[in-house]
């Protein structure tokens, strides 16, 4: 235990963000700068239990205990080791991730948890500054190779454990360039892409090469890739997005939130000087209250949006934990994001039933309807219609699965009953030498699920290539958090 008294003496204390009004002039993350004595106190409020729920909170067993207390000792490169061992790739979490390990923490049953996330982060930002996170490249070749499908977080994480094992692993990407979500879909203000570039350069001294512009299905067919490569890791993620099939969904102005997101971060990087799809000067309504609901909010303000409402079907959670997401489960309260703080509105339990067009035939406003749920159905309230103005809808509304065209259907991969590819215990998939993690295999889930099943699923193409071992496998493809 570190401090025996310091989930006692030491209350919960986080970074604060930047001012609304600086922050929404750059994309910069919005937190400041922690002080490593507050950080070390805050790890020691930690208190080693013994069953440490927050291990079942999170999907990659990071031995957050054990960190924790290094920290709070001002043990901090053994803190990063003991980080390392479970997860390649903490900066993306510490920075993206909900956080389920924190709601599961057992000082969070009567007291605020412990800051598991912010540690995190601290940590390994602090092993970059001082050196400590170098390039490790195998001893020995197998001389196999592989071939990653994705370069999202799990087709990184599957790429680096398998170079480490030895083997030559290319990462292929449709886009020009690596980093799947983390490049074109997470805006810079939630995380900086040098975050990722720097762990890019890594894997390249590591030995993991990087393909890009290459659309695997069109411009390299599967059984090219599966002649060439031993074996092939899907990891392209959930790509197919959901649709709101209402009357006017053609009107101009109405866009896909990965539509949106991905020319907005070209331009925060310099690959664009403006974006085709812009939010500035005009009244902005996103449909869809999740995280990539907010990322639009956030960006929208950015761009200078006139005013932003963000629509959800569900009702306000409530803000306490309910009986029906007791501790250690993730529970659905109301959260506030950094893109809420900066201002917008959110409604609740409203549907939208049509979309509206100016004597132009551009987009000048939606209609929506209250609804209330009866017997698991959304049923319209009469008398509570009412149009809302926009000249920009972006519908973030979640995915429901991989793409199906190219790729998957010349493998002839099975799939599973919600659409998602099918796998064994060893992430393969019904094809000889394939496997699938993240995403594509498991559904739209956490960047934390990604990366714990990119290791889990190299554990198996390691195993299936070598006969051998040698890589911690965290999870089985069965496995669901405890949300």
């Amino acid at each position: 235990m570190a401090d025996p008294k310091g989930f006692l003496t030491t209350p919960r204390e986080t970074p604060k963000t930047r001012p609304v009004p600086l922050r929404l002039l750059d994309w910069r993350e919005v937190y400041e700068d922690f002080a490593s004595s507050k950080l070390e106190k805050q790890a020691g409020r930690c208190m080693d239990c013994g069953i440490p729920f927050c291990h079942q909170g999170c999907p990659l067993g990071n031995l957050i205990p054990e960190w924790n207390t290094l920290v709070w000792s001002d043990d901090w490169r053994d803190a990063i080791e003991r980080l390392h061992a479970t997860n390649n790739f903490p900066e993306f979490t510490g920075t993206l991730c909900p956080a389920p390990c924190e709601t599961a923490c057992v000082l969070g049953i009567n007291d605020d948890p412990v800051t598991i996330k912010r540690v995190e982060i601290s940590i390994v930002d602090r092993a970059w500054e001082e050196g400590w996170i170098t390039p490790q490249p195998p001893k020995t070749r197998t001389g196999k190779k592989v071939a990653v499908v994705g370069s999202g977080p799990s087709g990184l994480a599957a790429a680096q454990q398998l170079t480490r094992a030895g083997h030559d692993v290319v990462v292929f990407e449709r886009a020009d360039a690596i980093g799947g979500l983390l490049r074109y879909g997470i805006p810079e203000f939630k995380m900086e892409k040098r975050r990722l570039d720097r762990r890019l350069d890594q894997m390249r001294a590591e030995g993991t090469e990087f393909r890009t512009g290459v659309n695997v299905g069109v411009d390299v067919t599967a059984e090219e890739l599966r002649t060439e490569y031993d074996a092939v890791v899907l990891a392209g993620g959930a790509t197919a997005w959901r649709d709101l099939p209402v009357k006017g969904r053609d009107i101009p102005g109405i866009y896909q939130a990965m539509e949106f997101l991905p020319l907005a971060n070209r331009v925060a990087s310099g690959e664009l000087e403006s974006s085709p799809i812009s939010a500035e000067g005009k009244h902005v309504v996103v449909i869809g209250g999740g995280d990539t609901g907010a990322d639009c909010v956030g960006t929208s303000h950015r761009q200078g949006a006139l005013s932003v409402t963000q629509l959800e079907i569900m009702p306000r959670p409530p803000e306490t934990r309910s009986e029906a997401h007791p501790w250690p489960t993730y529970p659905m309260i109301f959260r506030v994001s950094s893109a809420h703080e900066e201002g917008g509105e959110r409604l609740y339990s409203v549907s939208t039933q049509e979309f509206l067009a100016d004597e132009g035939g551009n987009l000048r406003a939606l209609r929506l309807v209250e609804v209330r749920n009866e017997g698991g159905k959304f049923v319209e309230v009469e008398g509570t219609e009412r149009e809302l103005p926009a000249q920009l809808v972006l519908l973030a509304m979640g995915f429901v699965g991989p793409q199906r065209e190219g790729l998957l259907e010349q493998l002839g991969v099975e799939l599973d009953a919600r659409g998602n590819v099918a796998r064994d215990a060893d992430f393969r998939t019904s094809v000889e030498n394939v496997f699938v993690a993240g995403d594509m295999g498991r559904g739209q889930s956490l960047i934390v699920w990604a990366i714990a099943e990119g290791r889990s699923a190299a554990a198996g193409v390691d195993a299936y290539l070598t006969g051998r071992n040698v890589l911690p496998a965290p999870i089985a493809p069965t496995d669901r958090p405890i949300a």
